[in-house]
């Protein structure tokens, strides 16, 4: 019942017992916030950064390292009231196995930071975003066109700034721009306040299988991205292209008056954004939608931009979507896309040299981003691999083997990927990198790949694959390939290349 009351900054938090599972950003960002409530906190995590440690000791909460195995007695001996748990920990986890039968109730961070989002004055309005790609580019893009707008946004969830921390800025914002991943979704699906999130606007991006480990099977991961539509007020924003989203909107629960507004790349219909003879527009947020539209930008001039790749303009349209919901205009849209670019590691030219663009998508860690990564190139030299965490690459090798001149083949998972090229691409060029030296991975994949490439070819880094079995992460394994393009092409790159212009094909 205590629970139930605790909706806002300014309830009487005090005393409240809670137990926080994990210390990285978002661990340390629950406990924070909790101890500067009034709450008891006790974290409990596997492994922990010294420095996180020793400021949870500053802060006044008490921290207890373990729980692989099930709860420490710390914890058993703490009579939690509440759990709060990070995305890193899956429902099958021990320690939330051993919670769920104990009958405590399991908030994410997002629910916390939903109920506390008073503490500045005035709560944020919320735009949800989510997908199995896409979704960090997409919040940037949303948070700049809101800024442009003259709104004081903040990007912030998953995409690294956990929401807590934007909540609690003392300046306060006008928007939060809130990238979910699957596993806040998860949590944020038993939320348990009578007011629970309930965006402006909302979008899933795409939907493709990733995370089984966690989840456990496909429909679980489809029906954690599903929750982002729950409750959303204006908009429910859906991608066309992908049936599937458009499904989670016709299912979910929304607020009475909210509006399904798609977005594709191809012509829109009324309540849609798309694309007319080269030039993206709205249909859906103007008064006579039925016989005209509102230019929002061009290709060409988002090609200026190195932003004509097709699975970036889907996230132009969809972000498009999401400010106009909130009232942004075409020509602020149009003057942020201007001024935009993409963040390291996605779809960057790194490199021009004999005719060969060098290409650092370390970012595509799944089949479905590599395969929108790959859409954008004629002739490819793929270097591909690393942890499929149980995705097969067979489908994804299949539908490209005719645009794939050679394949590199990096990472733990080799065997797999080399056996798709075998039964779906016979003809294709396999080369496998196996060093153990981290540092030597990408000069050899990169040496490889020079070796096959010609005029006209794209090396392209999309791994389709996570990193953590060479890399510290796909930041490091994408610096790591620039690097070793810079070695190989010295003073014959271009200085400064030009924004890369995939095809559309």
């Amino acid at each position: 019942m205590r629970l139930a009351g605790l909706t806002s900054w300014h309830a009487d938090w005090r005393g409240l017992r809670v137990a926080v599972f994990g210390l990285g950003a978002t661990g340390f960002s629950v406990a924070d916030t909790l101890v500067e409530l009034g709450a008891e906190v006790l974290v409990v995590a596997e492994t922990a950064d010294p420095d996180r440690g020793r400021l949870l000791d500053v802060i006044g909460a008490r921290f207890v390292l373990g729980g692989a195995g099930g709860p420490p007695e710390e914890l058993l001996a703490f009579s939690a009231d509440l759990v709060v748990v990070s995305p890193g920990y899956p429902p099958h986890h021990a320690l939330v196995t051993w919670a769920s039968e104990a009958g405590l109730p399991l908030w994410g961070d997002i629910e916390l930071a939903w109920r506390v989002r008073d503490k500045a004055g005035t709560p944020a309005e919320w735009l949800l975003v989510t997908g199995t790609n896409g979704k960090t580019t997409t919040v940037q893009m949303t948070a700049s066109m809101l800024v442009t707008a003259g709104l004081r946004a903040a990007p912030c969830g998953n995409i690294g700034v956990p929401v807590l921390d934007a909540v609690r800025d003392p300046g306060g914002f006008d928007v939060f721009v809130v990238e979910l991943s699957s596993h806040q979704l998860h949590y944020l699906a038993r939320q348990s306040t009578p007011e629970p999130v309930s965006p402006l606007a909302s979008v899933c991006l795409n939907l493709s299988d990733d995370h089984l480990e966690w989840h456990g099977s496909a429909e679980a991961y489809r029906d954690a991205k599903a929750g982002v539509y729950a409750n959303t007020r204006v908009a429910c924003v859906y991608n066309r292209a992908d049936p599937a989203t458009r499904r989670m909107v016709e299912e979910a629960e929304v607020v009475a008056g909210a509006r399904a507004i798609g977005f594709g790349l191809d012509v829109p219909g009324p309540s849609d954004l798309g694309i007319v003879d080269g030039i993206l527009c709205d249909r859906a947020f103007l008064d006579d939608r039925f016989s005209s539209a509102l230019e929002i930008t061009t290709i060409d001039a988002l090609a200026e931009q190195g932003l004509a790749a097709p699975h970036v303009v889907a996230n132009i349209l969809a972000a498009s979507a999401l400010v106009r919901a909130v009232g942004v205009t075409p020509e602020q849209i149009r003057d942020t896309l201007a001024a935009f670019s993409l963040d390291h590691h996605r779809i960057e030219t790194i490199a021009v040299a004999d005719g060969i663009t060098w290409v650092d998508d370390s970012k595509a860690t799944n089949a479905h981003a590599a395969d929108a990564s790959l859409s954008a190139y004629p002739s490819v030299v793929w270097i591909v691999g690393g942890l499929l965490k149980g995705i097969d690459i067979a489908a994804l090798v299949a539908k490209h083997a005719d645009r794939v001149r050679a394949a590199v083949v990096i990472g733990r998972d080799r065997e797999a990927v080399t056996a798709a090229f075998e039964r779906h691409a016979p003809g294709v060029p396999v080369i496998e990198v196996s060093p153990a030296d981290t540092g030597e991975v990408m000069p050899q994949a990169v040496e490889a790949a020079s070796g096959i490439a010609a005029a006209g070819d794209t090396v392209l880094l999309a791994p389709a694959a996570a990193s953590m079995d060479q890399f510290t992460d796909y930041a490091q394994r994408g610096r790591l390939f620039a690097s070793a393009v810079a070695d190989l092409v010295g003073g014959d790159a271009d200085e400064r290349p030009t924004p890369s212009r995939p095809g559309s094909d």
